[in-house]
């Protein structure tokens, strides 16, 4: 496996699932890295993507796992879905939130669940002189974390290997710049706090506090 931004910061997004989590969402799931996880902490997964390759994907690595409790993996497109309102105690949204409208976020905002949180790690696009320098930054991190990567991968006995293919999910550029997205999410996510991460990424976090 190569090095991947969003793999990177599956822990941190972890740290901010509530105490008592019973059910969740995950946003554009890709192949289910993420659903997985939180399905193995005892919460109930819904996890949906746009791709129905990246859904099939998903369901063959989760019938591969032992037990129940596996993440409900569905071919859907969150801005046509409906969802429960007041219903997920956490919801995740990596990497995905720029293929859609921003105000997307007003429909995961009424599908959380009182004291619900909605985390987003979203991307940016690079339009300011401190943009260019977190970039400039993450350059060499981002070599290093590739190059660690690669010799781990060499050095893996054969028997790790899944024998699968990977997917590759779909790719659309960030359009909204940073300071943009603060505005918007200021409106439409009240009390939302919003952090500049390495990676070229961002992480927005929002607590359903009615």
């Amino acid at each position: 496996m190569p090095f991947d931004h969003n793999d990177h910061y599956h822990r941190l997004l972890l740290r901010h699932v509530p105490r008592n989590c019973g059910a969740a969402l995950d946003v554009g799931c890709g192949t289910g890295r993420l659903a997985r996880r939180l399905a193995h902490l005892g919460i109930d997964v819904d996890a949906i993507d746009p791709s129905e390759e990246a859904i099939a994907e998903a369901r063959a690595l989760s019938g591969r796992k032992a037990g129940d409790g596996s993440p409900r993996s569905q071919h859907a497109n969150v801005t046509e879905a409906e969802l429960p309102k007041a219903h997920y105690d956490f919801i995740s949204c990596l990497a995905s939130i720029h293929h859609m409208p921003f105000d997307t976020v007003t429909a995961l905002r009424e599908a959380l669940a009182p004291g619900g949180v909605l985390v987003i790690l979203g991307c940016y696009p690079e339009k300011t002189r401190l943009d260019w320098a977190w970039s400039l930054a993450a350059v060499p991190v981002n070599a290093v974390a590739r190059l660690t990567v690669a010799v781990k991968d060499k050095i893996r006995p054969a028997a790790a290997s899944t024998g699968r293919g990977q997917v590759k999910a779909p790719v659309s550029q960030p359009t909204i710049p940073l300071p943009q997205i603060r505005q918007k999410a200021a409106v439409l996510l009240p009390g939302c706090s919003i952090r500049r991460l390495l990676f070229w990424r961002y992480l927005l976090v929002f607590r359903n506090n009615r």
